[in-house]
């Protein structure tokens, strides 16, 4: 009855992670999530359904490029003040299972903070500095320059076991399609809006001056060049009047 009774409780975790699922890809709520909405219910849901889960985060950085300086490491979202130290503590000792986990794509488990030895000085931070005791990351996806991890903390040394670890898998695949979907809805609705911009700044410019919409556009490239800002800003400045147009 004991071992029935488990597997009906990972079944259950599993049913769960599988509606989050379908709330993070749009199926209960008819539309796809901001990528921030997504991030949020991925934290939430891991702390809600994951044995030994006390603390959840989800942390973001860039891929260092040639010439460039990295640009700030994010905790992007946290259930709670822990995540966000934790992530804190990694960027100032620049190590730390996150890192590990989102540039070799692959999971790392500290069991106890206390005995592992990997990255000394940041695990002594984190045991005087925080509650955590046991630590999982999970590479959470890759879109272009940007990767992040789903970290889970436990309170309690050896607070995961290999049941949990799949489980977290699971929901992190699922957050990493969601949140790529999400990415680019969020591109498209901002490609449609800048569209609409330079349509009503072309239209503005065909009636001033009587011209097709080939010079319009023409004219706001040309114009841009001269002020040196993009296209873009430039036709917002046109159609909230910032930029005299004609006569004006």
């Amino acid at each position: 009855m004991a071992v029935e009774t488990s597997e009906k409780s990972v079944l259950d975790v599993y049913g769960r992670i599988s509606q989050v699922a379908r709330t993070v890809h749009g199926t209960l709520t008819g539309g796809v999530m901001a990528p921030s909405e997504v991030l949020e219910e991925v934290a939430e849901a891991a702390v809600k359904l994951l044995h030994g889960v006390d603390h959840a985060g989800i942390t973001l950085v860039r891929r260092h490029r040639p010439g460039h300086r990295p640009e700030h490491f994010e905790s992007a979202e946290a259930t709670g003040r822990v995540p966000t130290r934790f992530d804190e503590l990694q960027h100032e000792h620049g190590e730390g299972p996150c890192f590990d986990a989102i540039w070799s794509r692959q999971t790392v488990r500290i069991v106890d903070v206390i005995s592992d030895s990997r990255w000394p000085a940041f695990m002594t931070a984190v045991w005087e500095q925080t509650p955590v005791r046991s630590v999982l990351s999970i590479q959470l996806y890759t879109d272009g320059d940007e990767l992040g991890a789903l970290n889970l903390f436990s309170d309690n040394a050896g607070g995961f076991d290999a049941e949990t670890e799949e489980q977290a898998i699971n929901l992190a695949t699922h957050a990493a399609i969601a949140l790529s979907s999400a990415r680019r809805g969020e591109q498209f609705r901002s490609a449609l809006a800048s569209r609409d911009l330079i349509g009503q700044a072309k239209g503005m410019l065909m009636e001033r001056f009587d011209v097709d919409a080939i010079a319009a556009f023409q004219m706001l490239r040309t114009l841009s060049q001269e002020m040196n800002v993009s296209v873009l800003e430039l036709a917002r400045r046109v159609v909230l009047r910032e930029v005299p147009v004609g006569n004006e």
